[in-house]
């Protein structure tokens, strides 16, 4: 009942079905942004700051979106980006070279994978951060102790991630469209964590 006080007159749906409907196409509009790879952190990080507007009455479209992100492709950025590549290629090497039968490497592979999700979860936690929009190693800093003293919002965003990739591995069109509510989540635990440390 209070959301039908909520609509605006001739609206259809309530402001929920937008904020959904504006995170898909966000999402959308990312996983395009993310295709040179290299952009994968500015976009993420774009799609994150556009979302997180949304809960401070600004407008979460996908034309707001490109906006944010056109004031982003920066060499910054873009090292962000060429660090983030590196250590997935990187990680990526080293499960390989544990499946090639090297001595130790089941306890290799343990390692690697513990690794290779705790830089992931720093790296999202980062790309949710709003000092990612002017300051990536600031916003790593803090992405870092975050990670550290939120566990709970850090098992969040691997269980976000999971979901993600299962829906991408269940029907590959929901890839792209996989982006929005990952960002969603992503913004919603830097949220959580910002109102836990103003408390």
């Amino acid at each position: 009942m209070s959301e039908m006080q909520t609509r605006e007159p001739g609206e259809v749906f309530g402001p929920r079905m937008t904020l959904f409907a504006d995170m898909l196409s966000v999402g959308l509009a990312t996983a395009v942004a993310c295709l040179p790879l290299v952009t994968v952190p500015a976009a993420l990080s774009s799609a994150c700051a556009v979302l997180r507007g949304a809960g401070e009455g600004q407008p979460a479209t996908a034309g707001r979106y490109l906006t944010v992100l056109r004031r982003r492709l920066r060499a910054g950025d873009l090292a962000a980006g060429a660090v983030a590549l590196a250590g997935a290629l990187l990680f990526v090497a080293d499960l390989a070279l544990a499946g090639a039968g090297l001595p130790g490497a089941p306890l290799f592979a343990v390692v690697a994978a513990a690794i290779g999700a705790g830089a992931l979860v720093v790296g999202l936690r980062a790309c949710a951060r709003p000092e990612s929009l002017t300051d990536w190693p600031a916003a790593v800093r803090g992405a870092a102790r975050d990670a550290v003293r939120d566990a709970g919002g850090s098992a969040l965003v691997l269980f976000a991630v999971a979901t993600a990739a299962a829906c991408a591995w269940m029907l590959l069109p929901l890839a792209f469209l996989a982006p929005g509510p990952l960002a969603l989540a992503l913004t919603a635990v830097d949220v959580r964590r910002g109102a836990a440390r103003r408390t």
